[in-house]
């Protein structure tokens, strides 16, 4: 992400700066939980990608800066309450806020944010930014339940499993790509495109995410969380669906009844990659990067556009 943080280095600080004030509050606990989450901030590749597609149309201007900490606000509302949901004590390394202030604190700070998010666009009168972000935190929530309510059948094909990882995951990024865009673009097809971009980003981004699952990387959560929680992505779907009969019933009674014994879980593991289901999710992966780039390239060459490239490749390259 190295040009990627060159091009915009300037903008990236004022948009901390923004971030910070957007925050802010006069609530003893709620300002110290919120500066424990800014010191604890993630790689922020959603508020570049919003910074970087409105540079690539024009000039960064204050709705731009507006709309990259509304995007960072939704996204960090959406993992403090995934966190609770799904009971984990860490978060990029670092104790979580329901590990550190309980549950119901750590909902609370979750609607917080998403509250700040609300007020800062429409205190600014910027409609059109929220519609778009609205809309993506409703794909996510559904995205979420979709995947929560197919678990339980184990009986996902690809086609729900693309569904579910649009809303939950491609929505934010779509948007953070079109919410950027449309401070800047005159052009509604060209806002359009950026936010078909973002999308294909990621379900890239996505699908990297469940390949981890299946690697031994220190990615901040166990290797087999997804089997221990059941859920059915990519890699393992294409297995149950090419493997014999026999092997099937074995994989999903582990799943259904021993997904909680490691011995198990490493089975399950070693017959994905023996059954080429995790070649088969990095082909798909490299498929929707491959298409982000092929969207990205009908824009004129530049720096931007490369920083951007930069980041698309991140996405499918990184190590965590």
């Amino acid at each position: 992400m190295k040009l990627a943080k060159q091009v915009i280095s300037e903008e990236l600080a004022r948009f901390e700066i923004h971030f910070r004030e957007s925050v802010k509050s006069r609530v003893a606990l709620l300002d110290r939980i919120m500066q424990y989450i800014v010191k604890r901030k993630g790689k922020q590749l959603r508020p570049m990608f919003v910074l970087l597609s409105a540079r690539l149309g024009g000039t960064i201007n204050e709705s731009t800066y507006r709309a990259a900490s509304l995007v960072e606000l939704l996204h960090t509302a959406t993992l403090v309450h995934d966190d609770v949901v799904d009971d984990s004590l860490e978060r990029r390394g670092f104790f979580s806020i329901n590990a550190l202030w309980k549950n119901k604190i750590a909902v609370l700070v979750g609607d917080y944010l998403l509250t700040k998010g609300l007020l800062l666009s429409l205190n600014n009168k910027d409609h059109r930014v929220l519609e778009i972000l609205s809309e993506a935190v409703k794909l996510m929530s559904e995205g979420e339940l979709l995947q929560m309510e197919k678990s339980r059948k184990l009986n996902l094909d690809e086609s729900v499993y693309y569904e579910i990882i649009n809303g939950k995951t491609a929505s934010l990024l779509a948007s953070a790509c079109s919410v950027g865009a449309c401070t800047t673009f005159d052009n509604e097809d060209d806002i359009e495109q950026m936010r078909l971009f973002g999308e294909k980003v990621g379900m890239a981004f996505q699908i990297k995410d469940d390949l981890f699952d299946y690697g031994s990387a220190d990615v901040g959560k166990p290797t087999g969380n997804d089997i221990k929680e059941k859920k059915l992505t990519l890699p393992l779907i294409y297995t149950l669906n090419n493997c014999s009969p026999e092997l099937r019933r074995k994989l999903i009674y582990i799943i259904k009844n021993e997904n909680q014994e490691p011995e198990k879980v490493r089975f399950v593991i070693d017959a994905v990659a023996q059954a080429g289901g995790i070649r088969y999710a990095t082909e798909k992966m490299f498929g929707y990067r491959d298409e982000a780039l092929s969207i990205l390239h009908r824009f004129p060459a530049s720096e931007v556009r490369d920083a951007l490239e930069e980041l698309v490749r991140y996405t499918t390259d990184r190590n965590y």
